[in-house]
């Protein structure tokens, strides 16, 4: 039913608004690293250094690529086989929403839910107003994690009683962290705590929370090497100043946003990009989510709250992070565990009507829904008092909706009255989608590979485009759309062009100031004066050491090709007269220098020959008689290592942007080899196999204490007998 329920879900939004799952980072960000990795996997490459994308271009400490998740992997190779792009995100994240919803599901039987009012909480789920409308939209790895930390979650409890092996939980674990996306990682550690601390109290025996811990640390000693080269890269990204914690009250939720929570006419009070008014309902989880409080039997359930400890500290955990502060370090944006406090209280209350659910004294508890949804009228009114006639309406239709379901389940049963509930989901949904705009950016690339390949230039080897995507008209799809000239984001990938310009959420701290260029490829107005500034040692430029062959300057920000002279070294191109108004192309006199072998851009008193050169690896014959130095067209990231002749020499950072290597005095003829690999990695693979060995002991442990139990058991009986 979820399954159905959902795909009916996503036909209906689809159907109102065909791009409403590629939007912006999904558009502009994921879909372009899905296929910029897939194309390097076929190639045989296991991606790490992408050196033409220069800050944005180092995978390992970007984590979000998910280099090291199988599912991952999967989406990426597939991806550069699908032509349209906007099908394929919305079906991966169908497929996701799915595994949310029956993650929920599995998490609500566990408990002793009835199977309907799971498959209830498990519909309802994936349409929680802050997925709806950030997750589903644009936070892909988001929506990703979140799925695998429930099933995690799930088969943890499974685990915990005895119900399974502890592998699907390591496994559903190690898939969450894997994704990247920290808040997920986060998450998947608080499951892990919030279990072993309601197990234990269910279950009295303190040999449970010590497997639970176990399991949890195996699947984060594999996990490591996701965040590891990050961790250990950040000193030199603008991540570096992310430090402390801060509450400027961006994307943070009070606690009094819960009182919108069933009201689908909703807006927010929390801030975000459309300002301190969020115009979207981001905190609403279901209708019927506060009304049927009142159909809660509350002396009973208070008996039996033990076993729920677990996902009462989880609500009580994503409230208080949710309200703030707005950063903790790094770990930023506290609105975005919305949807974790959205599946715990969908799971909690299908365990609480299952349970203790009744319709005893039923006027009174008529009386007592028809107050709550009074109240959230009123507060939703005060978050959008322009919208009030809706939330009266939505008040009106929730009571009606309320009063059907109950004369369902008093002449039909629970299961019909469930039943009709879950139909009333995707309707919600759409109406949702259809009276409030995204609030998110929608950038409009073109969602088929081959038109956006066909419609823009084939500017092959290395360009660097100057421009700022301020200055484009995104606004909606009949504006004067760039596409055909001009890449942000990450639109080079899916171009399969050789673009400087790219989506990075880490950056390069060094790059970017010398550049000015900021997390989408757009760049500052005295970028074209930096690029093509002599450096003081080596007396090459920065497009010299960068090896550029081309740069695209976008007309809107700097001078057209025909009111300035070109630099010394390069010559102003004709481009295609639909584009000539918009762009301006400078390329080499001599031609294009990025095909020549190696990354050697400039040598200082010394001779380099290149004899090979990979992603991770160059190998140069060199000679100094006095000293010199090497300078490679490569960032100078941190897991660089260098040997002359086996002896190690230091790398080192000119202007800590391009990496070089100082070359001793009397060296002729000698093998300099540069090789990277990703800070953490030796200890980030060890941590892999740490994991594996942990999990299996433990699985064989849990099979051996199963067949000894059986065989326990059996002696008991025969000699009973």
């Amino acid at each position: 039913m979820i399954p159905a329920l959902v795909g009916l879900g996503f036909f209906m939004i689809t159907q109102f608004d065909p791009r409403y799952f590629y939007v912006d980072d999904t558009e502009s960000g994921a879909v372009g690293n899905w296929l910029q990795l897939g194309h390097l996997m076929r190639e045989g490459e296991f991606p790490s250094l992408v050196l033409d994308q220069w800050m944005a271009g180092n995978y390992p400490v970007e984590g979000q690529g998910g280099l090291w998740n199988p599912v991952q992997i999967f989406i990426n190779y597939i991806s550069p086989s699908i032509d349209d792009m906007a099908l394929f995100a919305t079906l991966v994240k169908l497929v996701f929403a799915v595994i949310l919803g029956w993650g929920v599901y599995r998490v609500a039987l566990e408990y002793g839910a009835r199977p309907y009012w799971a498959a209830v909480a498990g519909s309802a789920a994936p349409f929680a107003g802050f997925t709806l409308y950030f997750e589903f939209p644009s936070w892909v790895t988001s929506l990703f994690g979140m799925a695998w930390v429930i099933q995690a979650w799930a088969s943890g409890i499974r685990y915990a009683r005895n119900r399974s092996n502890p592998l699907p939980m390591f496994i559903f674990l190690y898939l969450a962290i894997s994704v990247g996306y920290v808040h997920n990682a986060l998450m998947a550690g608080v499951v892990v705590a919030c279990l072993m601390i309601g197990e234990y109290a269910y279950q009295r025996d303190w040999h449970v929370p010590v497997k639970l811990a176990a399991a949890g640390i195996a699947a984060a000693a594999a996990g490591a090497i996701t965040f590891l080269p990050g961790v250990l890269t950040s000193s030199v990204t603008w991540r570096s100043g992310e430090a402390g914690t801060i509450n400027d009250n961006f994307l943070t939720a009070p606690w009094s946003e819960t009182l919108t929570a069933s009201i689908p006419s909703s807006v927010s009070s929390i801030e975000s990009w459309t300002g301190e008014t969020t115009y979207a309902p981001i905190t609403y989880i279901a209708w019927f989510a506060i009304p049927a409080l009142a159909f809660i039997g509350w002396q009973a359930a208070s008996r039996g709250l033990r076993e729920l400890c677990a996902p009462l500290i989880m609500l009580v955990f994503v409230l208080l992070f949710t309200a703030g502060p707005s950063a903790i370090g790094q770990v930023r944006w506290p609105a975005r565990l919305l949807p974790f406090v959205a599946v715990t209280a969908l799971i909690l209350l299908a365990i609480l009507i299952s349970k203790y659910g009744t319709t005893k004294n039923l006027r009174a508890r008529m009386f007592a829904a028809g107050a709550l949804v009074l109240i959230l009228a009123i507060r939703a009114g005060s978050s959008g008092p322009q919208y009030f006639g809706r939330h009266i309406l939505w008040a009106i239709t929730i009571m009606i909706a309320i009063g059907l379901v109950v004369l369902t389940a008093k002449r039909w049963g629970s299961a019909a009255a469930a039943g009709l509930i879950i139909l009333t989901i995707a309707p919600v949904a759409f109406y949702q989608v259809a009276t409030y705009s995204s609030v998110l950016s929608k950038w409009y690339l073109p969602t088929s590979q081959a038109e956006a390949k066909a419609n823009f230039p084939d500017w092959e080897g290395t360009t660097l485009q100057l421009g700022t995507r301020s200055l484009t008209d995104t606004s909606n799809a009949n504006s004067d759309l760039p596409w055909t000239s001009q890449v942000f984001g990450n639109y080079a990938k899916v171009l399969d062009l050789d673009y400087v310009n790219a989506y990075t959420p880490v950056g390069h701290q060094a790059f970017s100031d010398l550049l000015c260029i900021t997390y989408d490829g757009s760049t500052c107005d005295d970028s074209f004066h930096r690029l093509f500034q002599e450096d003081g040692y080596t007396g090459r430029t920065t497009a010299d050491l960068m090896l550029l062959d081309r740069v695209v300057l976008q007309n809107a920000q700097f001078m057209r090709a025909d009111r300035q002279p070109p630099p010394l070294g390069w010559h102003w191109v004709s481009v295609p007269a639909d584009i000539a108004d918009t762009v301006s192309v400078l390329e080499r006199n001599d031609g294009p220098i990025s095909d020549q072998l190696g990354r050697v851009s400039a040598t200082v008193n010394a001779e380099a020959t290149p004899i090979s050169s990979e992603p991770d690896t160059e190998h140069v014959r060199v000679s100094s008689e006095q000293g010199g130095s090497i300078v490679f067209a490569r960032l100078a990231w941190p897991g660089y290592t260098a040997t002359l002749d086996g002896e190690v020499l230091t790398t080192k950072g000119l202007g800590d942007v391009f990496l070089y290597v100082d070359i001793p005095p009397g060296t002729t003829n000698a093998d300099l080899v540069v090789t990277f690999r990703p800070p953490g990695q030796r200890i980030g693979l060890v941590g892999m196999g740490f994991g594996a060995v942990l999990i299996g002991a433990m699985t064989v442990l849990y099979y051996r204490g199963r067949r000894h139990s059986r065989d326990g058991t059996s002696a008991i009986t025969t000699d009973s007998l």
